[in-house]
């Protein structure tokens, strides 16, 4: 719900950023100052907001598991999202991390992990 709240706020600012541009006769100023505005929130989304969202205030993320592989578990470690999926054709585990905006995702490889015997 949050994540919704977030972007009505940031989509509301650049269209009142653009109507209030227009009614002062600087369309290509409010334009621009709509699209950095648009721009700065989505950076800040992605970058900084989405999982502090998901995990604090019942956000919105979606991830999807590789192909080929069984989801086993996730967990959070500090505001990093760490998901464990097994890959059955290689007997391994793997742990993926995803970290804010994936700037520094760690991967951690389980050989001759077996979950499902």
């Amino acid at each position: 719900m949050v994540t919704y709240i977030y972007w009505a706020l940031v989509i509301g600012v650049a269209i009142a950023v653009f109507v209030v541009g227009m009614k002062t006769d600087k369309v290509k100023l409010a334009a621009i100052g709509s699209i950095v505005i648009f721009a700065v929130g989505w950076a800040a989304y992605y970058f900084h907001f989405q999982q502090i969202f998901v995990k604090k205030w019942g956000g919105v993320m979606s991830i999807s598991v590789p192909d080929g592989q069984f989801h086993i578990g996730a967990t959070w470690k500090d505001e990093h999202l760490w998901v464990e999926n097994y890959d059955p054709q290689t007997n391994t585990c793997h742990f993926t991390e995803y970290s804010k905006g994936n700037l520094l995702q760690g991967r951690v490889t389980i050989k001759n992990c077996n979950p499902l015997k």
